[in-house]
């Protein structure tokens, strides 16, 4: 994983943030600890099932 886009991912979520609040938007994330840690919990289980390698193509299985 590059550092640079990391980083660069860092700064757009800082001005999409100021740019909300500067704008009175209500974010598109979770405001409080617990939704923030439904996501991460997300990205976590993608992960893991990523590293086993299990899985199912959905689209197959369905034939589209």
């Amino acid at each position: 994983m590059s550092t640079q886009l990391t980083v660069l991912a860092l700064l757009t979520g800082l001005v999409t943030g100021g740019l909300f609040r500067f704008l009175n938007i209500p974010i598109p994330a979770p405001p409080e600890l617990p939704g923030l840690m439904g996501i991460v919990g997300i990205y976590l289980g993608y992960r893991v099932v990523e590293y086993f390698g299990v899985g199912v193509d959905l689209l197959e299985t369905l034939g589209l």
